[in-house]
């Protein structure tokens, strides 16, 4: 008889490898593609919220980077907002595409409130983006599916469902004119919740040590009907961050510090070009 304790155990999901290979899949087939190959079809499908941020005009702010700068940039982004997005809740970093990051929170994975877990992970974003990246985020949530993808040659894990595309069209809704950094989702996710249960004044400590709370920074603005590409209008709702932030440095001046910091080291070595290339 097994203990209790370890059928109890609550495993942490680094990846959705891992979640994949530590549950019975839902769909275990091999299907065929029409002309006689063939291809498998496995996955678990599973109530989630999905989180998408990308970077605001990245194309505009490394047009003068140098590939490894740019190299530099985005992976301070990725390292920067991976580490916001799980220091208080469980979720899985699905995959980084560009300068996109997607993650995913479910109670599969320890979240007692999916879209709150990411909603939180989504404020530490915006309160602590002290290079500036001023991401883009988008949430959603529903029935998705976490399969294999690809073939024998080259395959990984992903996620697929509507709420993959809508939490990425929200993350590209345009913010209305003046506005301050925002959380975008569809208007049915929040419901009858309360601000400030989803997000709560923060406690601080002043110098003689007595607790004190700080002001909430946040405001739930109203219903507001967008066109979104290829799925046509909807209604979302912004969690709108009320202070400005003065960032300390520009994330893209940071990664031709840290260039310049690599070349005196002697960690970067010129590659080798022919007359014909140079």
């Amino acid at each position: 008889m097994l203990n209790e304790n370890i059928m109890g155990t609550k495993y942490k999901y680094n990846t959705l490898e891992d979640f994949l290979i530590s549950h019975p899949l839902n769909v275990d087939i091999e299907a065929d593609d029409g002309w006689g190959a063939k291809f498998p079809v496995k996955g678990i499908e599973i109530e989630a919220t999905v989180l998408f941020a990308d970077i605001t005009g990245f194309s505009k702010r490394t047009l003068d980077m140098s590939p490894t700068e740019i190299l530099i940039f985005v992976n301070n982004f990725f390292s920067w907002i991976t580490a916001e997005a799980i220091k208080d809740s469980p979720c899985i970093v699905d995959k980084y595409i560009g300068d996109e990051v997607m993650l995913l929170f479910s109670k599969e994975f320890g979240s007692e409130d999916p879209f709150e877990d990411a909603i939180r992970s989504a404020r530490w974003m915006v309160e602590n983006d002290f290079l500036a990246f001023c991401p883009h985020i988008g949430v959603a949530s529903g029935d998705v599916t976490a399969g294999y993808v690809g073939t024998p040659i080259k395959y990984n894990a992903s996620l697929f469902g509507k709420p993959v595309n809508i939490a990425a069209r929200c993350a590209s809704v345009s913010p209305l004119e003046g506005s301050h950094p925002s959380i975008t989702f569809p208007e049915a996710e929040w419901g009858d919740r309360k601000l400030e249960n989803v997000l709560p004044a923060l406690k601080r400590k002043d110098r003689e040590g007595n607790i004190y709370e700080e002001p909430l920074c946040w405001a739930i603005n109203e219903p507001r009907q967008v066109e979104i590409k290829n799925m046509g209008k909807i209604l979302i709702r912004e969690l709108e961050q009320q202070t400005i932030i003065f960032p300390g440095q520009r994330a893209e001046d940071r990664a031709k510090e840290l260039f310049q910091s690599i070349l005196k080291g002697g960690w970067y070595r010129k590659p080798a070009r022919n007359a014909k290339n140079i």
